[in-house]
């Protein structure tokens, strides 16, 4: 090899080197900036419990609080929302008109593909309303399924209904109930053993009736979580790691819970599962 061969490799090696340290250093990056302007912008929707804005223009929902505590924790002060269609979201992001969204945009590995979630914040999942201690021991609908004289309320035509009779409850024990209200009064009267609704739903009916004869079991086994978690760019993964280190604090010790079960949302689901489930592998 002559001189100006191993010259031109070396610098070759150079260029490399510098791109792949500058890589990280970028992502780096995007924290120190987010804590010299003192604020993320952040990309909400305005649909509670996910994401509201008061009359006085106070953000609030389930979503922003999580994201403003997390900030506040990485040395950002605070955050500052817009509202945005779902669908501008994602561009919206990469734009760089938004430097998170947290909006209740459930993970889909389409969207996996175009930006980086942190790992589950808030879900939806199927739950059971069932008596104070759960005294047939129901974890899924396999269980009501395995009781012969066990008889579930779900809304006719519904994901519930659908999954119970999937699992197994015969027809004539998958009790169709017209409402909530119905579903919760059949189950205080024994006329059903539990009442099946997405999580979202039943708080909110436990919330009203306030009985406490009462208690949701969530996520039922074997039936779909979705959730979102907070979006960020490709680019800024390093970011999202360390968002992510801040949520795995708050999810073991408390904090997680109290921010997100006055809304109506359970800890318990979103811990239930993960990114990689949810996307489909690694984002």
């Amino acid at each position: 090899m002559n001189l100006s061969n191993a010259l031109r490799m070396t610098a070759g090696l150079g260029l490399v080197a510098a791109a792949l340290s500058a890589a990280p250093a970028l992502a780096e990056d995007a924290l120190a900036k987010l804590k010299a302007q003192g604020f993320a912008r952040v990309a909400i929707a305005n649909e509670p419990p996910f994401t509201a804005v008061a009359a006085d223009g106070k953000v609030s929902g389930a979503a922003p609080d999580v994201a403003r505590e997390i900030f506040k924790k990485l040395g950002v002060g605070d955050i500052v929302a817009s509202i945005s269609e779902y669908g501008a979201m994602i561009p919206g992001l990469k734009a760089g008109r938004h430097d998170v969204i947290t909006a209740g945009l459930f993970m889909k590995p389409e969207r996996c593909a175009a930006v980086s979630y942190s790992e589950p914040i808030l879900c939806d999942a199927e739950a059971m309303l069932v008596k104070k201690g759960n005294p047939k021991g129901f974890k899924s609908y396999g269980d009501i399924a395995k009781d012969s004289e066990a008889k579930v309320g779900a809304p006719g035509g519904g994901t519930e209904e659908k999954l119970a009779l999937e699992a197994g409850v015969p027809r004539d024990r998958v009790i169709v109930v017209p409402d909530g209200q119905s579903g919760l009064k059949m189950l205080q009267d024994g006329r059903i053993d539990a009442y099946s609704l997405p999580v979202l739903s039943l708080n909110a009916l436990a919330m009203k009736a306030n009985d406490p004869s009462l208690e949701i079991i969530a996520p039922v086994e074997n039936t779909p979580v979705y959730c979102d978690g907070a979006a960020f760019r490709k680019e800024d993964v390093a970011l999202r790691d360390a968002f992510d280190v801040e949520l795995k604090k708050m999810k073991e010790n408390g904090e997680f819970a109290k921010l997100i079960e006055p809304y109506g949302f359970s800890a318990k689901a979103a811990m239930s599962t993960s990114r990689d489930k949810l996307c489909g592998g690694p984002n």
